[in-house]
């Protein structure tokens, strides 16, 4: 693995799984606390009409993808802000009508052949320099957002009824907290894939929820799990060819499944211990 440090293409890999470490265990974190993981795979989903769209009309792919993305997420939050009991219905919409816009665009086009696995599974290998930009700027917006806004948004994830009656703007921050999962959702498609990228950004979040104790330090974990994820899927897809994103997702699965049967053992553990200590102190 360490002499495939000298391939340029390497090097790319690498600076792009620190960016989307950084986009997914930040605003995933918000994501986890505001209950909001439909949406983002709703979003993910509904970016495949930009992708269509882009080859359709010939514009910048990622570009495209990413402003659709954006949107059909904020149209989605606007129609729901005041009946969020909706949200499944606009959710839904977006997961369904974004595949089959992003499809029949890509019918439709001209002459078109492009490998579609690319855009589902993503592949962190095959990024290239100005995909790369692309998500130096997108995640430089991001950090920018949650360092501006840090305080509305953790007012309203926290209580919105309290942030409300505190006079800050409710509607302005969900609207700004959505659009913001859109943007991490797409930055993370060229090395994640649509499909997968969900996983990235709700796991590393849920793993860090368990010793976190405020959201600044959440964040903070969720990126340092998110990067942890990362490189070792990046080091066991180039060790045995396998799909890059794949793996990454395979590999925050299976820890995320050790951890809660770790968990599940010392809660049993601590109600046995308990209930024998109760009974021994018992009259």
């Amino acid at each position: 693995m360490l002499e495939a440090l000298a391939y340029p293409f390497m090097q790319k890999a690498l600076l792009s799984v620190v960016l989307i470490s950084i986009a997914c265990g930040v605003v995933g974190s918000l994501v986890v606390v505001n209950r909001m993981t439909f949406l983002a795979g709703g979003v993910a989903h509904a970016g495949y009409g930009g992708v269509g769209l882009a080859f359709f009309a010939g514009w910048p792919v990622m570009i495209t993808a990413t402003l659709f993305a954006m949107g059909a997420a904020v149209l989605a939050a606007l129609v729901t802000l005041r009946e969020r009991e909706r949200m499944d219905v606009a959710v839904g919409l977006l997961w369904a009508g974004g595949m089959a816009f992003g499809v029949l665009l890509l019918d439709l086009t001209p002459g078109y052949n492009v490998d579609l696995m690319s855009y589902l599974f993503g592949s962190i290998l095959a990024v290239g320099s100005d995909v790369l930009r692309t998500m130096a700027v997108s995640v430089g917006v991001l950090v920018g957002i949650v360092v501006v806004f840090y305080r509305p948004l953790l007012a309203v994830s926290v209580d919105r009824e309290f942030a409300r009656a505190r006079g800050l703007p409710v509607a302005a921050v969900h609207v700004l907290l959505v659009a913001s999962v859109a943007l991490a959702v797409m930055t993370a498609v060229p090395a994640i894939g649509l499909i997968l990228v969900i996983a990235l950004l709700t796991i590393p979040a849920y793993l860090a929820e368990m010793t976190a104790r405020s959201l600044a330090m959440l964040m903070v974990t969720a990126v340092l799990w998110a990067l942890a994820f990362c490189l070792a899927g990046l080091a066991l897809a180039y060790a045995f060819d396998l799909t890059s994103g794949a793996v990454i997702v395979a590999s925050a699965v299976v820890t995320l499944a050790v951890a809660e049967g770790v968990r599940f053992i010392v809660r049993r553990a601590r109600r046995g211990l308990a209930g024998r200590l109760s009974s021994a102190t018992g009259p």
